[in-house]
């Protein structure tokens, strides 16, 4: 069952900021065994915090298989094989069935902006081509495209088609999407923000980036929340408030890897397009660790 707090994993590689910055298996190894030991419920591979958008198609399967065989059926693993091109998406989808994802997690395909009939057909298609469970995953901020409520609708009726990851921060759509998928559709939010109200409000779990840098908190609030428990919600998500706002305080995953390299997980590495963090914004992230209690291993 696929429940609670799911962390949207980065892809820890080694020092460096370039086009092909390597990947760091060993801190991989090193921060599974951290997620796990601190309460996550599930691994996300090589979403979008997880760079996927600068791996290529055999880098990122070999990342998924190194997360499926590290965590060795302890928890779910989700795997981030979504594209803008079907064939690719089918490829990167199949591709992690073959390594052993318990399920795979498709963004809507960006920047060609398709119509609702093409988000169908798009996911129809890859539900048809391979036996996973997959999940949807509707963030029009980063992509330019929103998959409504109706398409999700739709798309519920494929057998294989298992849930949703609704990144609009709209809690209005939890119902309507209830409605016409029915309960046993999975609902899981992808803002951290309104993570703690949208699991209350019948959600239930949701894909963190804010999990990154605690999950033992993140995981707590999701578990009261599927309890109906308000206040230790409220109280949880108090302390998590500053690093939900400055984890975004430059484009993800920029500020988490940062965050995660402070508290001595990972190296320093990212990949271009994206950069280390500015050193301005520092001062702003460091309180907002320090507030929810994080340790930083580097002053």
């Amino acid at each position: 069952m696929l429940r609670g707090s799911m962390v949207a994993l980065v892809t820890p590689m080694k020092k460096g900021c370039g086009p092909e910055t390597p990947v760091d298996s060993q801190a991989l190894a090193k921060l599974i065994e951290f997620h796990i030991l601190n309460g996550t419920d599930a691994i996300v591979a090589v979403g979008t915090t997880g760079e996927s958008a600068t791996l290529g198609e055999e880098e990122h399967i070999d990342v998924i298989r190194q997360v499926v065989e590290r965590v060795d059926n302890r928890i779910p693993v989700i795997a981030g094989t979504g594209a803008n091109s079907t064939a690719e998406a089918i490829r990167l989808t199949q591709g992690a069935l073959d390594v052993g994802a318990d399920a795979a997690l498709l963004v809507t395909p960006y920047y060609n902006k398709p119509t609702q009939e093409g988000l169908y057909l798009h996911y129809k298609t890859i539900a048809e081509a391979v036996d996973i469970p997959i999940i949807l995953y509707n963030v029009p901020g980063r992509t330019a495209c929103d998959m409504l409520p109706e398409t999700v609708g739709r798309l519920s009726h494929i057998d294989n088609i298992i849930g949703v990851k609704e990144a609009t921060a709209e809690l209005d759509r939890i119902d309507e999407i209830r409605q016409l998928a029915g309960d046993e559709f999975l609902l899981l939010s992808g803002d951290d923000a309104t993570t703690g109200e949208f699991i209350l409000n019948g959600g239930h779990g949701t894909i963190s980036v804010t999990a990154n840098v605690a999950p033992q908190l993140m995981h707590d609030m999701c578990m009261a929340a599927l309890k109906g428990e308000r206040e230790t919600v409220e109280a949880i998500d108090e302390k998590l408030q500053g690093l939900h706002k400055e984890l975004f305080i430059e484009s993800n995953p920029i500020p988490v890897k940062w965050a995660v390299h402070k508290m001595g997980l990972i190296d320093a590495g990212i990949r271009l397009p994206l950069t280390w963090m500015s050193e301005s914004c520092e001062p702003v992230l460091i309180k907002a660790m320090e507030s929810a209690g994080i340790q930083l291993a580097h002053n």
